[in-house]
């Protein structure tokens, strides 16, 4: 007999115009899988423009120029989830939130960065892109788990993080318009004083022409259904309420002050 594969539960879950409750929706998920009967989730949809700052670039000095250079090129900003320096996501992209329950979640750190870059050069090498694992010169938000096409350019970053008894697994995947993205990530590094190759932004849709979001999901979910048993669920009220809750903590002000996260958490990124 095969053996029986564990649970995912799926959601395609977006609110546009919404950014900061948008993100408040996936930490709402996280602290659910945390708090709850231990049922893993994944989140896969399609983002906004948004800029999603972390605390270390919230206090750069240049964080407020960052942030309205940000805003002028229509780009919301948030302060992220998880992960070290600016992120980018914008409508040609798709963002994944994977929560996963656990009881020593810092002892598996290593083992989900192994398993979401294993999923995503799959899908990537299926569809045709020469996809590898490491971080490229001059990329944004660098890490050794970033995804990147034929060595050169960048196509997805991956973070993490943990909470007593969960940890999340987000990222972004740049399906088109790579122009979009150097257009917005130049001006907001170089108000960081963080270096940047805008040449090291790539896109799926630029390596192997004709694919699209929808081809890309498709792709991305018959991987994750080879691994896990998917079910498809709508958010319950009681998570959508959670995520009000938490919005205010990702939101950034005019100047570039928020709020932020007082909850114990460690963010590591790649």
């Amino acid at each position: 007999m095969p053996p029986v594969q564990a649970k995912l539960r799926v959601t395609h879950a977006a609110f546009p115009g919404q950014a900061t409750f948008d993100t408040a929706f996936s930490r709402a998920l996280l602290r659910e899988v945390a708090q709850a009967d231990g049922a893993q989730c994944l989140r896969v949809y399609r983002p906004d423009e948004v800029l999603a700052f972390s605390l270390l670039d919230r206090g750069a000095p240049g964080f407020a120029a960052a942030l309205c250079a940000a805003r002028e090129l229509g780009f919301a900003a948030v302060l992220r989830l998880a992960g070290g320096r600016a992120a980018l996501f914008h409508r040609d992209s798709l963002a994944f939130a994977w929560c996963q329950p656990s009881a020593d979640p810092r002892r598996g750190i290593e083992a989900r960065y192994r398993e979401i870059t294993d999923i995503l050069l799959r899908v990537l090498r299926a569809l045709g892109v020469d996809a590898r694992v490491g971080e490229v010169p001059g990329e944004y938000c660098p890490g050794r788990y970033s995804i990147n096409a034929r060595g050169r350019l960048k196509l997805a970053g991956v973070g993490q993080r943990v909470v007593r008894g969960a940890a999340y697994v987000g990222g972004v995947l740049l399906v088109d318009d790579a122009a979009r993205a150097r257009e917005a990530l130049l001006p907001v590094y170089r108000a960081l004083a963080l270096p940047l190759d805008p040449e090291s932004i790539g896109s799926v849709a630029e390596e192997v022409g004709g694919l699209t979001l929808q081809s890309v999901l498709a792709a991305l979910r018959e991987e994750f259904g080879r691994r896990y048993e998917v079910v498809d669920f709508e958010p319950s009220a009681r998570t959508l309420a959670a995520a009000r809750e938490l919005a205010p903590a990702h939101e950034l002000g005019p100047g570039g002050t928020g709020p932020g996260s007082r909850e114990d958490a460690s963010r590591l990124s790649a």
